[in-house]
């Protein structure tokens, strides 16, 4: 039987092989291969190529600007953290909308459905097109922009995709402020477990004096709360690698100076890095917090990741972060912005190995409960249905 054409649609996504960029939507597309004929259109990036064969995935890039040097919108990171890093890039909003609205008129005629990643702009776009789609917010593309035009345009999306879904609980009720009338469905990103798992550990992989090892990974925005993660260092006694880049940097580099023995800074690494530093760490730290805009974490894939690498956790209770960090059994959840209570709950799984290793053996059960086969067959199901 001929498999039917999904066409999805991101901003995120992995500009050539080995890169840095978030790769979900990649590893949710390669599973998804088996019950549809996937292609993946996003925004182009300068040094990407127009179209190619991503690991088996078919992949697409659209440009949006006459000057492709200039197409720096949505790469690296995210689009709203592009604009606060250089505010002129929000001149480029316009055109990427226009030229996504172009490319999908002229191809969507190939494709039976669409998987819009991204209420904003991805959904909104899908929205004003013919083709059925689903659109799954992610997390600042639900909890942020809610006024005027911006927020009548999401509730637009809203209401004519035939499946909505979200990455957490917590992005269900923001979804249901916007638009009650819809039923969402919560299905999350999830983590390669065949990957990401505690063989990978190497001994002294930091080269830290035999002390334990502190991990952050993740983009340098306000989101994050990589500060809070700084200071509390003061009080205790390891080495934090933060794994990462992003606008705050150097901020945050002047913030630990005082620290610079014991916080070192590795920019960003691509995933097959990323393998050996998470299982060479002891334990693995997300302080996000929610930000002045009201922006929030969506889930952190990068919790599964450490935890499938058999490291316990220390975050916030913010956000989607609860629905994967249980307090006390895969982790410890803390108060936002909370130094004090960062620093004692990771202290705590410093001073108790057993307690580590109780934890990390339950993250490692969590991880594997949302493995990419698990949430591809969920997406099939909900697709299926809504064709049919």
């Amino acid at each position: 039987m001929k498999k039917k054409r999904l066409l999805v649609l991101a901003s995120t996504f992995p500009r050539w092989e080995g890169d840095t960029e978030p790769r979900f939507i990649l590893d949710l597309s390669k599973e998804l291969k088996k019950y549809f004929d996937v292609t993946v259109m996003v925004p182009a990036a300068p040094g990407a190529k127009r179209k190619e064969l991503l690991e088996g995935v078919k992949v697409l890039r659209y440009h949006y600007f006459p000057i492709h040097r200039w197409e720096t919108l949505c790469y690296p990171g995210a689009i709203v953290p592009r604009i606060k890093e250089k505010k002129i890039r929000v001149l480029l909003v316009p055109f990427l909308f226009a030229a996504l609205f172009l490319k999908l008129k002229q191809i969507e005629s190939k494709f039976d459905f669409v998987h819009a990643h991204w209420i904003i702009p991805q959904g909104i776009i899908q929205s004003f097109l013919k083709k059925p789609y689903i659109v799954t917010g992610h997390g600042g593309d639900v909890t942020s922009l809610n006024k005027g035009v911006i927020k009548m345009l999401k509730i637009r999306c809203l209401k004519k995709a035939k499946v909505v879904t979200v990455v957490s609980k917590a992005l269900k009720k923001e979804v249901r402020t916007l638009y009650p009338e819809k039923k969402i469905h919560v299905i999350s990103m999830g983590c390669d477990t065949s990957r990401f798992n505690k063989k990978n550990r190497v001994y002294n992989y930091f080269q830290q004096d035999d002390l334990p090892v502190v991990l952050f990974v993740g983009r340098l925005v306000e989101v994050k709360g990589v500060t809070y993660l700084i200071e509390a260092m003061k009080n205790i006694n390891a080495k934090l690698i933060i794994v990462g880049d992003g606008p705050l940097r150097e901020r945050l580099m002047i913030q630990s100076a005082s620290q610079k023995d014991k916080i070192r800074f590795l920019g960003s690494k691509t995933h097959s890095e990323l393998i050996k530093i998470y299982a060479s760490a002891d334990i693995f730290v997300a302080p996000s917090i929610t930000t002045t805009n009201g922006d929030k974490e969506g889930l952190g894939l990068v919790i599964l990741e450490a935890m499938a690498s058999g490291l316990p956790v220390v975050a916030s209770n913010s956000g989607g972060i609860p629905e994967i960090v249980t307090d006390k059994v895969n982790g410890f959840l803390t108060e936002e912005k909370n130094t004090e209570q960062l620093a004692e709950k990771i202290n705590i799984l410093l001073k108790n190995p057993e307690l580590r290793k109780s934890m990390a053996d339950n993250g490692i059960k969590t991880a594997e409960s949302r493995s990419y086969k698990v949430l591809a067959e969920r997406y099939f199901n909900l697709i299926n249905k809504s064709m049919s």
